[in-house]
């Protein structure tokens, strides 16, 4: 990790047979923690991830009989990132979601927190939405009595992230200008190498204010970027090895993304 930021803890690897097991798995291992959460506290929040195995984990949280075991009304949900794309767009992470999980359970819709879309209140500008969405972060940090970490977010009881082959994570692309913020929580992020090209991203200050960070992922094609994350990879090279929770790290993987890691 860049930075004076360290973490005294060594991640969790955990490995599925296969990816369906892998979701099924999450589900229950998210419905669990969530409801620990809010049997201490009273509330939780999660950020949410898309891609296909993200959005299979929250298909699997609905099909699940202990499905409501957490209380979804009081539960903050958030985004990692998401497609500056118009709201309607079927590649909308927020779109998948609500299809998967967040139309079929009782949501707070005053506590869920989409990144803007590309036709919303801030228009075609990602900056301008970028900068919207850090606001609203940094709003729901106050108002449960101060941010956490260098930026100015809430601290997140469980965040998931994806895995991309190469090795990026939220959209956080290797050697991007995304991978170098070190203060923003929120940046729109540009030319990005898999369409669409525009997007907006949490950081590394704001994924690591998280106190679990689950990062999930399946298929040989990401097996050389795990081992690389779990053998200590610079983070500017090969973001998800920077993507570290306060408290926990766990990755959970399948076996042909496991199948190259220097640490199971």
């Amino acid at each position: 990790m860049s930075g004076t930021e360290t973490r005294d803890h060594e991640p969790t690897v955990v490995v599925h047979p296969d990816g369906d097991v892998l979701a099924a798995a999450a589900a229950a291992r998210l419905i669990s923690t969530l409801a620990d959460v809010q049997a201490r506290t009273g509330s939780a929040s999660v950020v949410l991830t898309g891609g296909g195995t993200g959005i299979a984990v929250l298909d699997q949280v609905r099909r699940s009989p202990a499905r409501d075991a957490v209380d979804w009304s009081n539960l903050d949900v958030y985004w990692g990132d998401e497609r500056f794309v118009p709201a309607d767009d079927d590649e909308r992470n927020e779109k998948q979601a609500r299809a998967a999980l967040l139309d079929h359970v009782a949501v707070d819709e005053a506590r869920v927190h989409p990144m803007p879309a590309s036709d919303g209140e801030f228009g075609d500008d990602p900056d301008a939405a970028a900068a919207g969405y850090a606001a609203v972060l940094a709003a729901d940090a106050r108002a449960a009595g101060g941010a956490t970490g260098a930026a100015q977010v809430p601290a997140f009881d469980v965040l998931l992230l994806g895995v991309g082959g190469e090795g990026h994570t939220a959209s956080i692309f290797p050697s991007s200008p995304a991978a170098e913020e070190s203060r923003a929580a929120v940046v729109a992020v540009r030319d990005c190498p898999k369409p669409p090209p525009t997007r907006l991203s949490l950081t590394f200050p704001a994924l690591r204010a998280a106190e679990q960070v689950w990062l999930l992922t399946a298929g040989e094609s990401k097996a050389d970027a795990v081992a690389l994350a779990l053998g200590g990879a610079d983070e500017i090279s090969l973001p998800a090895a920077g993507a570290q929770g306060r408290s926990r790290t766990v990755w959970l993987l399948d076996r042909a993304a496991a199948s190259r890691a220097i640490r199971r």
